[in-house]
């Protein structure tokens, strides 16, 4: 689908930025077989668009519990902001305005068993990241700076 950033449709979004208890960060390995972002390969956080009348900290829970399992009441405060476009598996392009949240989850085993069809299909792998080892991933990252925004909250030195 083509588009231009003025065609773009407003998306907000809540984002998680999950650490065990050894402060490595959780990515989900996206890698698209089909659709507009057929061949495309990334990883990212878990997090994903708001609900009509949803607030990011309620969907910052929803997100969280929908795609790794764990249930939490509240996600603590915005440690991170940024407004991005991209283009959806379905071939629209979105305004994304992103508020990343940090959660503390030590012994998190993920559960795929809240997943959508269409994540099931996309959600190829999930991984555990160091700073080090994140730094020498060849694939692409998403957010770009996530290192950053972690050094920036005290976690990654």
């Amino acid at each position: 689908m083509s588009g231009t950033i003025d065609d773009a449709i407003d998306r907000p979004a809540a984002r998680l930025l999950v650490l065990d208890g050894e402060d490595r960060l959780l990515l989900f390995r996206f890698a698209y077989a089909e659709g507009a972002l057929a061949g495309n390969v990334y990883w990212a956080p878990p997090g994903g668009g708001l609900e009509p009348g949803e607030t990011y900290e309620a969907a910052a829970c929803r997100e969280l519990l929908e795609e790794t399992g764990l249930a939490i009441t509240h996600p603590g405060p915005t440690v991170a902001r940024r407004t991005v476009s991209f283009v959806m598996p379905d071939g629209r392009r979105v305004r994304s305005d992103e508020r990343y949240f940090l959660v503390r989850a030590p012994g998190l085993v993920v559960s795929s068993a809240g997943w959508s069809e269409d994540e099931r299909k996309a959600l190829v792998h999930h991984a555990w990241w160091t700073r080090d080892a994140l730094s020498s991933l060849t694939e692409q990252v998403w957010p770009e700076d996530v290192a950053a925004v972690l050094a920036e909250a005290g976690i990654w030195r």
